[in-house]
This record gives C-alpha cells, structure tokens and sequence, in this order.
C-alpha cells in the first residue's frame, strides 16, 4: 500500500510540473539564450535551441515597423522567458 501511495505522489508531481505553463521554446536563463524568431524582421524571440538557421539567409535593409529592425527592441531573458522588449 505504501508503495501504491508513493507511486501515486511521484505521478502527480509530474503532472503538476508538467502543466506549469514552461514553454521549453522561450526557456533561458539569460539573455544569450534567447534568439530572434525568425531570421528577417523578427517581432518575436526564442530559446537558441529552437530558433532559425539564418546561415546564408539574406534580409532587407529595411526598418520593419513593431520589429526588433533598426533597435526598435531588445532580446531580454525576463523571468526565465524570452521576450521582445520594445523601446
């Protein structure tokens, strides 16, 4: 029986983790995690382990409005999530 109630502990402690709402794609622990979320006029960010490979990707020089483009924002780490910061 302990054991059955044991078991029962460690299956909800998983389902409870499981279900907190951590997105493992805008997981970081600091800024240098984080990456644009795509690799032309990003407004977006992610984790680097999921974001675009750029490697050869040309983009405009253009300033893209409500985009990082031109510095119109910054790639934070903010409570172990990446996000756009806007200015």
């Amino acid at each position: 029986m302990k054991k059955f109630v044991g078991l029962i502990v460690v299956l909800l402690a998983f389902l409870i983790v499981g279900c907190s709402g951590v997105n493992e794609e805008l997981a970081c622990t600091k800024d240098v995690d984080c990456v644009p979320d795509k690799c032309c006029h990003a407004d977006d960010t992610k984790n680097k382990d999921f974001g675009p490979d750029c490697s050869g990707q040309l983009c405009t020089a253009e300033c893209v409005p409500e985009t990082i483009d031109c510095g119109q924002g910054e790639i934070k780490c903010l409570e172990n999530q990446c996000q756009v910061v806007f200015k």
